[in-house]
């Protein structure tokens, strides 16, 4: 038996509830945070034992109190709200309700709890991810992903989140971006190169067993796997997770950031950490869009994350703020949506600047927080905060908008298909409401 949890009905115009078939929503307008991220009050993980054994090495920050979400849920949920989306995404941490094998801290439990029930109360569909790369310490000192029980505990872990929220109208999502999930691993020296393979099957295993364990629970839960969109090479990544369980899908979840062009090589800047040098292409999401919709015509497509990262906040050369990115990209996505590609949702990512695995110098947040200079950790509105609350308002961007970063020449996002088959730049746009 879950909570007492009341979801927002789909509702018609004259304010009737409807039969939306599991949906919530027509549309999912959302904002993003995840656990290690943002919470701050760090519980023993991998993670955690990561950065203080490296940080003020190699560039990497002292995590402190990320930007304390943990206690300041109440405002970021507001503030959310106060933008008109509808849509709230958060990850419960692993580490933080179980700190040791068949250990349940009902204490930090019950601050779930009542995240969940002020995002239902300010009128928004909680997502959850109930795994944000992190996990507890003591599944780390057990092999991490390569060891068979840790399917098990995950399992378990599961089992006890889902059914606490069962009647919430939640959005699951089981795994964020699994590919880079398990690259982090390594990096962190949760896995070895060697452990890679075996570690991706029980992944895979995992999330299959989940979706089941899920809908077992909620026969109106709706599950996915977000997956990391890497241009020009999705096919080939999407083989190593993506495909493996796509049957296991209730629709496709997507991580568009970066895009490739003939003259845009830039992305290679993120392979370094760099990701404030990466130029970026708004419409790239668009061809991330129709690749998904091909390969799979009968399932719903919802943007996950996307942002524009900055270096420590400054302005991005030649000048394109975060509102400019903003409404660019939400035109590509009415444009896809135009198009015939079944788009449901939209979530930014991130509401705050948080934590960005080993440093706060890449700034992603609607709101920006000086996570290591500023002690009162104060929220300060970017010029996306307005801009998103009238996307909100009114569907998406208006009739005649104006793009403010031109397309590149000849996309690679989805190989040559998007070169070759170029998105048209006219036509209507509906709202996407």
């Amino acid at each position: 038996m879950g909570l007492v949890l009341t979801a927002a009905p789909a509702a018609t115009a004259e304010g009737e509830a409807v039969d939306d078939g599991g949906w919530s929503r027509s549309f999912y307008w959302g904002v993003a945070t995840s656990g290690y991220q943002s919470e701050g009050d760090a519980p023993d993980s991998n993670w955690r034992r990561w950065v203080e054994e490296n940080a003020g090495r190699d560039g990497v920050d002292p995590y402190r109190e990320a930007v304390d979400f943990r206690h300041r849920y109440p405002e970021d949920i507001r503030l959310a709200a106060e933008m008109g989306v509808n849509t709230f995404r958060f990850g419960v941490e692993w580490a933080r309700v179980q700190p040791a094998p068949g250990v349940w801290d009902e204490a930090e439990l019950a601050y779930y709890d009542d995240v969940v029930a002020r995002i239902l109360d300010a009128g928004m569909t909680p997502m959850i991810t109930l795994n944000h790369f992190t996990e507890p310490g003591w599944v780390t000192d057990q092999g991490s992903w390569a060891a068979a029980d840790t399917v098990e505990d995950f399992l378990a872990y599961s089992e006890r989140i889902v059914a606490r929220y069962e009647d919430s109208g939640a959005l699951w999502v089981t795994f964020n971006e699994p590919l880079v999930l398990l690259n982090h691993e390594l990096t962190v020296g949760a896995l070895e190169w060697w452990e890679w393979l075996p570690a991706r099957a029980n992944v895979v295993d995992a999330h299959r067993r989940a979706y089941d364990l899920i809908h077992a629970i909620d026969d109106d839960a709706r599950v996915t796997s977000n997956q990391a969109f890497i241009s020009g090479f999705n096919g080939l990544t999407d083989q190593f997770f993506l495909e493996r369980f796509a049957d296991k899908l209730d629709f496709v979840g997507i991580d568009y950031y970066y895009g490739l062009s003939l003259d845009n090589l830039s992305v290679i800047a993120a392979a370094s950490g760099a990701f404030w040098d990466v130029r970026l292409q708004p419409e790239g999401i668009y061809y991330a869009l129709r690749a998904y919709h091909r390969r799979f015509p009968d399932l719903p497509l919802y943007i996950v994350e996307n942002g524009m990262p900055t270096n420590d906040g400054a302005l991005r050369d030649p000048g394109v703020t975060r509102a400019d990115n903003l409404n660019d990209t939400i035109y590509w996505v009415q444009r896809a949506k135009a198009d015939g590609m079944n788009v449901i949702g939209y979530t930014y990512w991130s509401l705050t600047d948080n934590y960005e695995w080993g440093t706060y110098r890449a700034r992603f947040g609607l709101y920006t927080v000086d996570a290591l200079d500023d002690p009162t950790l104060e929220r300060r509105p970017t010029d996306a905060v307005p801009a998103y609350a009238a996307i909100t308002e009114n569907g998406g961007v208006p009739a005649g908008y104006d793009l403010v970063s031109r397309p590149g020449l000849c996309n690679l996002v989805d190989s040559l298909a998007s070169c070759l088959d170029p998105a048209r730049e006219d036509g209507a746009l509906a709202p996407l409401e």
